[in-house]
Parts: structure tokens; C-alpha cells; sequence
């Protein structure tokens, strides 16, 4: 856990805490958590809520990665751990790791106008990302970690040459399909992050095997051969390693050598900053308005040929629905007008594939698209509203949401496919006059004088939503604003 406070418009590190859980040391072959694991993650953030509300922390992010992708029981654990922290927490696709451990990196280091190389080998996964300055270009997430690759080639304990050649070759296989992107720019600066690296160079230093901070090939072979002279990880002890790090350690130096070999990678700097520091400078700029997941939404617009004044028409008058219900239906918070702007502009995503069934090739892109800036239950909740903007509603999309998001997502729901239809004549029309209003399950609008009578196609688009709404117990109600 890090902690930050904003002091003259620049980001002070007040705080830093770690626990070593190791989720991923506890899943069981068919993906499920050990008892184990669960109670160890479960007492660190019980400490962990303890910390934040003793600090009275006024804006709280959280973030699950590699074990939580993983696990097959990952949403009955997170209710648990939301508990015991008592903060939501997202789970993260690896490609957001990437970005956000970029970012991290970035904030921690001197500018740097040219191209930089970040690595970072985690319990479950290793993010690789070029970058441009701040810029991510290239970002991509291996399915190998420190935990992993030591549980798959040291099995009991055994350290053995045959056994870490086997873990580097099983290393070297992973990375062969994407070296092409992360190596052929010129003047690359490497940075390397998170426990394995920061532990290696602090290994190296202690033992005299390297005098300044950069990493080699040289040295961390010269810290393997060190490695091999133990027989079993119960037994391996070096100075600057920390008994938690040794148990991992042998699975984490096969990938960072061949990480370096295979990337070619001469001299790596280690940077403290990652994955942490990532969300924390992530999670201001939204507070300021500089929003990842915005721009994420305006890209995909782009990339799938959205009509900008039929989306920005939606979203108005989403947006106008929204601030008249918002109150009744509870949907005050600042991800329930986020989310359905989102849902507004990327409606018609779809229509770049087939009009056909559109709304679902768009939720289908929304759910599983690289969306920088997104957590995934976010991107269920982007799916939905988009998934259900016409014909029924579908029970079975409405059980794969976060259960704490179904009463309001429906509703949100509700509103965008109101929106839709609305705009459905595809021109700039008026509809700063219509009133909404909600009762517990039930939308009411209210048209100018007149104006239904003269949009005789809205009248039935609104009569048959009102039967569609009936088969979810939704009540919709329609009319002109003074019926006298």
C-alpha cells in the first residue's frame, strides 16, 4: 500500500506498506485459492483497511493483478477481501498492469525524451512496455512470474543446473513471439522494477558483483552460478536476500536473464517506482480531469468509424435523463455519469462489423478490448449498457455483473436505451423539453405540448419499450407535460 497527498499541485509519498502474501502460491490446479492464501490476504488487508481508516483516507484505490485474473473463485474472494479493507477493489487485465507500471516508472525517474524499456516480473506475470517519454507504445503481459516459473522447475525445493536451464529455455519459449516489438528501437533505455529486480540488484550490490545500480548480463549469470551452489531453496542464503525473496528467487532469475538476453538489453536501471506508484498518479489525474479511460473511449470511437454527432446527441440527452433521476434511483456517483457518457458515444461501435445483432459485436469489443485506464469490472458494466440498448433484456448478461452494480447498471440501462430512441431520427432535434422522473421502479417522461403528436414513430417505439420494460417489473409511463 502507498500513500500520497497532494501538496502545491505535486504528489508527496507519505507512506509505503508491504506485506508478502503470495496469492498465487496458493491456487490449486483447477484455479481456486487455498485456504491458506485466502487467510493470509485476507489478515494483510484487514491491516491494511485498519491503516486507511485510521488515516481517515479520503480517496482509495485498490487493484487485484495476476492471481485474481487467474482464480476461478477470484469474485466470492474479492467480496471478502472489499470486506476487509473496506474499499471496492478492481481486477486489472495485464495489459492495464503494463500501462499503470509505465506510469509508475515514469513519475519515479528523470524525464526522458527518448525511447525506455520497463520490465517487471511478478508472482504470476511479467509486463514488458516501450515507451515514448510518458507514452506507452508497445505493452504486453507474459503468463510467467517468480511464483510460477519456481513452483513449475524447482519442484520440492531442488535447485539443480538441469532444472534452471529447463526454467530459461521455458522463459526464452514465452518471450520468442513478442521480442520483435520490444527491442529494434534505437537508444533504448532499460528500467527494471518490483521485487525480483530491485531484490537481484540489491543481491549484486551487496555481494560486490556490481558497484553501481545497473544490472548485467554478466552479473546476474554470476548470480545464478551463485544460486547453483545450493542444493535446495530452504537452504539458499546470500547476502541482501531476504528469506520471503529465496523461496522465489532461482524462478525469478531464469526469466530476468533471458529477459535481458533475448531483448538484448546491455545495462538495466532499477526504478522503485511501479505498479503503486502507477494507480496513485493514475488515480490523480482523474481526480484533475485527466482521465485514462476517457481516452481510451474517444480512441475507440475513432478506431471503429463512430458517427461523433449521432454519439455526442446520445450522450446529451443521457446525460440530461441522468441528472433529472439521478436522485431517485441513486445513481449519484461519478462512475454512473461516466460510464453511461462512455456507453453513450461507443453505442454503435458494432456497426463497424455488421448492422446485425450490432449491439452485441460492440459489447463483445467492450468487454474484451485493450481499454487503457479500465478495470474489468468497468468494462462489464461499458459491455452492458451496450449490449442492452435494444430489444429484450437478457438475464443472463445481467448476472455477470459485480452484484453490488445490477440494480443501478439496469437502470442506467434504462436511460441509455430512452436516449437511443429518442435520437433515433438521426438529426439535431429538440429535446431540451422533456422532463423525466422516477419512482422506485419506474421512469416517467414528460413531452412538451404537442410534440408527441407530431412524432407519431416515437410514440410507438416508446409503447413498445414499455413492454419491455414490463418484463423486467419497470413501469414506463409517458405523455405531454400539461395533458389539459
Amino acid at each position: 500500500m502507498i500513500v500520497g497527498e497532494l501538496r502545491h499541485g505535486q504528489l508527496a509519498i507519505i507512506d509505503r506498506l508491504k506485506e508478502t502474501v503470495r496469492l498465487s502460491e496458493g491456487l490449486k490446479d483447477k484455479g481456486t485459492l487455498t485456504d491458506a492464501a485466502r487467510h493470509r490476504a485476507l489478515d494483510c488487508l484487514g491491516r491494511f483497511g485498519e491503516r486507511l481508516r485510521d488515516m481517515h483516507a479520503s480517496s482509495v484505490r485498490t487493484a487485484g493483478t495476476s492471481a485474481l485474473r487467474r482464480a476461478t473463485d477470484s469474485g466470492d474472494f474479492r467480496a471478502e477481501a472489499e470486506k476487509a479493507l473496506g474499499h471496492p477493489i478492481d481486477v486489472i487485465s495485464g495489459i492495464e498492469e503494463a500501462r499503470l507500471i509505465y506510469s509508475g516508472v515514469s513519475h519515479s525517474l528523470p524525464p526522458n525524451d527518448g525511447f525506455r524499456l520497463v520490465l517487471d516480473i511478478g508472482g504470476g506475470s511479467t509486463e514488458l512496455i516501450l515507451g515514448n517519454g510518458e507514452t506507452p507504445k508497445a505493452l504486453e503481459s507474459l503468463r510467467m512470474g517468480c511464483v510460477l516459473m519456481t513452483e513449475r522447475f524447482f519442484g520440492g525445493g531442488q535447485i539443480s543446473r538441469q532444472n534452471m536451464d529447463a526454467a530459461r529455455m521455458a522463459a526464452r519459449l514465452k518471450l520468442r513471439p513478442v521480442k520483435a516489438f520490444f527491442r529494434d528501437a534505437a537508444g533504448i533505455e532499460a528500467v527494471g522494477t518490483s521485487g525480483t529486480i530491485i531484490s537481484t540488484e540489491a543481491v549484486a550490490r551487496a555481494l560486490g558483483v556490481i558497484e553501481l545500480n545497473d544490472l548485467t548480463p554478466a552479473s546476474v549469470e554470476s548470480l545464478i552460478d551463485r544460486v547453483l551452489e545450493f542444493n535446495n531453496i530452504a537452504d539458499l542464503s546470500l547476502r541482501g536476500l531476504s528469506e520471503r525473496r529465496s523461496q522465489v528467487w532461482p524462478g525469478g532469475l531464469a526469466i530476468l536473464i533471458e529477459l535481458m538476453n533475448v531483448l538484448r538489453i546491455d545495462h538495466l536501471k532499477v526504478s522503485d517506482g511501479a505498479l503503486r506508484e502507477g494507480l496513485l498518479y493514475d488515480h490523480l489525474g482523474r481526480l484533475q480531469h485527466e482521465d485514462a479511460r476517457e481516452r481510451s473511449v474517444q480512441a475507440m470511437a475513432k478506431r471503429y468509424n463512430v458517427d461523433h454527432d449521432q454519439a455526442r446527441r446520445v450522450a446529451e440527452t443521457s446525460h440530461r435523463l441522468l441528472e433529472q433521476v439521478a436522485s431517485a434511483w441513486a445513481l449519484e456517483s461519478t462512475l454512473a455519469g461516466s460510464v453511461i457518457h462512455w456507453a453513450s458515444i461507443l453505442h454503435e461501435i458494432g456497426l463497424d462489423i455488421s448492422h446485425n445483432s450490432f449491439q452485441e459485436h460492440g459489447a463483445y469489443i467492450a468487454e474484451n478490448a485493450d481499454l487503457p485506464g479500465f478495470p474489468r469490472s468497468e468494462q462489464k458494466l461499458l459491455s452492458y449498457l451496450i449490449a442492452t440498448q435494444r430489444s429484450e433484456f437478457e438475464k443472463s448478461r445481467f448476472r455477470s455483473l459485480p452484484s453490488e452494480w445490477c440494480e443501478s447498471a439496469l437502470r442506467l440501462a434504462i436511460l441509455l436505451r430512452v436516449a437511443v430512441l429518442l435520437n433515433r431520427s438521426r438529426t439535431a432535434i429538440d429535446l431540451s423539453g422533456v422532463a423525466a422522473a422516477a419512482d422506485r421502479n419506474g421512469l416517467h417522461l414528460k413531452f412538451p405540448n404537442g410534440w408527441l403528436e407530431v412524432n407519431p414513430l416515437t410514440i410507438a417505439d416508446l409503447e413498445r419499450e414499455r413492454e419491455y420494460l414490463g418484463e423486467i417489473d419497470y413501469d414506463l409511463q409517458f405523455g405531454p407535460a400539461d395533458p389539459g
